[in-house]
């Protein structure tokens, strides 16, 4: 498998068990306190800034989501070199993304924007639930099935090949996203970290940015 021929590729195991069961614990306890957080009334979706978790617009009704958390775009800024290595690009780091899905969850078909040229997906844990590509980037074709196991992490060209999940059955499965593009290719005009002032600005925070809002220098 080649991902300049194929546009996407699986590296087995790119984190080792004990970095991906902190990863998985780390997020699952988050959203815990996200939950006991909106519960008392201290924050809310709409008031807090996605630092502790965000609404989710793609998947609606998402166990749990959570934009440019710190710990996961180091992972982000660490996993770019490997990366890099496996498919021959070299790589600007924009943001990560995590979800931990629920029963009746589903990813509708989709291409992704410019920030997420090159995206991975990466497994958690949790219950398996495949995703879909369709590497002929022809609309409504029968799509390739790929299943990951935890630490397993699927390269693919995210703003090109349509991708999916269908309506997962388990009970729960947590999936971490890690988006870059190509230093030298079509977007590498631009800005890095997906238009924040640095790796783990939450979203809201980094829209300020984009939209005027807020200068860089006020944070």
């Amino acid at each position: 498998m080649s991902f300049k021929k194929d546009k996407y590729i699986v590296i087995k195991n790119i984190l080792s068990k004990d970095v991906i069961r902190l990863a998985h614990n780390y997020i699952t306890q988050k959203k815990k306190v996200y939950d006991l957080l909106i519960d008392k009334k201290v924050t809310s979706p709409a008031t807090n800034y996605n630092y502790w978790g965000n609404v989710d617009y793609q998947v609606l009704d998402t166990h749990y989501a959570s934009y440019g958390d710190v710990l996961m775009d180091m992972i982000l800024q660490d996993l770019k070199s490997k990366i890099e290595k496996e498919i021959n690009i070299e790589l600007v780091e924009n943001y990560s993304y995590t979800r931990i899905y629920k029963t009746g969850n589903e990813l509708t078909r989709h291409i992704d924007r410019a920030s997420c040229e090159i995206s991975g997906t990466l497994n958690l844990g949790g219950d398996e639930w495949p995703i879909f590509l369709d590497p002929t980037g022809s609309k409504q074709k029968e799509g390739i099935l790929v299943n990951l196991n935890p630490g397993d992490i699927l390269l693919y060209r995210g703003a090109e090949l349509e991708h999916w999940r269908e309506p997962f059955n388990g009970k729960f499965c947590v999936q971490s996203f890690f988006h870059y593009h190509d230093k030298n290719g079509e977007f590498k005009d631009k800005p890095k970290y997906d238009d924040r002032k640095m790796l783990g600005i939450p979203m809201e925070i980094g829209m300020k940015m984009i939209w005027g809002y807020k200068k860089n220098d006020e944070l």
